[in-house]
């Protein structure tokens, strides 16, 4: 029981505190958990942070189930994971709860304006920072090249990253030859649980699927309130995939909001319960590598491909492009400043360009 209070304190401490993204999370998870508490080695912490990116799911999620089940079994897996998800999903839902009486306000979509350009710059940071990591080759570029121009016919993103992964697997294994609705429960459930089965790589490729499942195949939102969404997840602590409770939230109410957290995480822990033991065997494949490789290409391509319809909504009048241009100038004197004062700065400017110059908003 000491044991299981330990974790539970520790993530939910984390879940509370932890912003920044993944690689921020996993560098927080490392210190506490390798550095202070001494629960692991260095070298099984670094086989787990490799064996996240073999399954589908939040890394930085993944990470904490995994250490939560090497410090307390099964029972540890569960209460990591959720003492982490928890902090996050409940912010956020209140958050939802704001954002829809908010609406009562005069002009409140106007001042929301400054979110979207935001959105965008997160994005581009993260391909920035994922880039190096993710396309070792030219190979790998060209697959994420695929994946993007795929999106761009209209192929789901599910089949996207599943050609990207299995086209990148044949060129590589050659080369190594020769070289606000009311949406039914259930529905919102089942969504968020095949994103959450289906979804490699960093958080941001969420959006991606986000836009595809939520906004062009079943209508539930617009692309403005799922870059509304993205920015809340930003804003608030925890993994970005709390992104889920805001938009469940939005869907149908407070149930929406728990269909939609408990679908996109399960998957999460069901990975992780049941490969953890098998991770040092798939570790050591070729073979599983170079898929690995292919899917983590696609996924870039497919974090590219979400800049699009993001784009559109985010410059559909000048106050955003100024915002954008704004944002991007604080950054390049500050690129160190975090996603929670980006998204305030952009929210602050909505409101104080659309009350100074209200002919632009229209």
């Amino acid at each position: 029981m000491n044991k299981l209070m330990e974790i539970i304190k520790l993530f939910f401490h984390l879940g509370l505190v932890a912003f920044g993204g993944p690689a921020a999370h996993i560098a927080m998870i490392h210190k506490e958990v390798v550095d202070k508490r001494k629960w692991m080695e260095e070298d099984h912490f670094l086989d787990l942070v490799g064996a996240t990116s073999l399954i589908p799911g939040p890394n930085s999620t993944e990470m904490v189930i995994h250490c939560g089940y090497q410090r307390g079994g099964v029972a540890g897996l569960f209460a990591s994971g959720i003492s982490f998800i928890l902090p996050a999903c409940v912010l956020t839902g209140i958050l939802a709860y704001l954002y829809t009486l908010a609406f009562q306000i005069p002009n409140f979509e106007a001042y929301m304006i400054g979110i979207k350009p935001v959105v965008l710059i997160l994005i581009f940071q993260a391909l920035q920072k994922l880039w190096k990591k993710a396309i070792k080759s030219y190979e790998l570029g060209i697959i994420a090249g695929i994946v993007v121009l795929l999106g761009f016919l209209g192929i789901s993103e599910a089949l996207c990253l599943l050609a990207g992964g299995l086209i990148g697997f044949v060129i590589l294994k050659i080369k190594e030859s020769y070289t606000l609705n009311s949406v039914a429960i259930p529905a919102i459930f089942w969504v968020f649980a095949k994103i959450g089965s289906i979804l490699f790589g960093s958080g941001y490729v969420l959006i991606a699927y986000l836009q595809d499942e939520i906004v062009e195949q079943r209508g539930w939102l617009t692309s403005a309130q799922i870059a509304d969404a993205v920015a809340i997840g930003q804003f608030t602590p925890g993994p970005v995939l709390s992104t889920s409770t805001f938009i469940g939230y939005l869907l149908n109410g407070p149930y929406g909001a728990i269909a939609a957290s408990v679908g996109i995480f399960l998957p999460s822990f069901l990975f992780v319960l049941l490969l953890n033991p098998v991770i040092p065997k798939m570790r050591q494949s070729k073979n599983f590598s170079l898929l690995l490789d292919s899917v983590n290409a696609g996924a870039l391509g497919l974090m590219a491909y979400a800049l699009f319809p993001l784009g559109k909504v985010a410059f559909f009048n000048p106050i955003g492009i100024i915002i954008f241009f704004i944002i991007c100038g604080v950054l390049w004197k500050f690129p160190k400043l975090s996603s929670l004062k980006l998204v305030s700065l952009g929210i602050v400017l909505g409101v104080v360009l659309v009350k100074s110059l209200p002919f632009l908003a229209k």
